[in-house]
């Protein structure tokens, strides 16, 4: 029996969802992570009440402003950025073969849904607005 696991947490791969697309719905966090969209609203909760991420009304919709520049929580990784560990995580060049391939297709190179070839991230770092 192979075992259901991931490298990343579900506040990392929200984090990525909002870094691919600022305007991501809860609905398609929940998709991209296979959770219910109460489990995304309570990630995306906590993640703006640590300050990682900032919300701001756009009409009906919200968009998502990730704070790039504040350290990892986890004592190993203290020393590194989010901003950091998404620039590892998130494309932020012109797409690949692999990636254009893989969008005609309607698949995704990074492994969460429809979000294969997402303008650049929606990372701040200080002076940044």
């Amino acid at each position: 029996m192979v075992a259901n696991w991931s490298f990343l947490t579900n506040h990392a791969a929200a984090l990525v969802c909002i870094a691919h697309d600022p305007g991501v719905r809860l609905r398609d966090i929940a998709v991209a992570l296979d959770i219910t969209e109460r489990s995304a609203f309570g990630i995306v909760t906590e993640l703006v009440e640590a300050g990682y991420v900032v919300k701001e009304k756009d009409g009906r919709r919200n968009r998502y402003r990730i704070q790039g520049h504040l350290p990892m929580r986890d004592s190993v990784a203290r020393e590194r950025t989010i901003g950091e560990i998404l620039d590892v995580l998130v494309k932020t060049s012109v797409p690949s073969n692999a990636d254009q391939l893989a969008h005609e297709s309607g698949a995704s190179p990074n492994g969460l849904p429809g979000r294969g070839n997402a303008a650049a991230p929606a990372v701040t770092t200080p002076g940044q607005s």
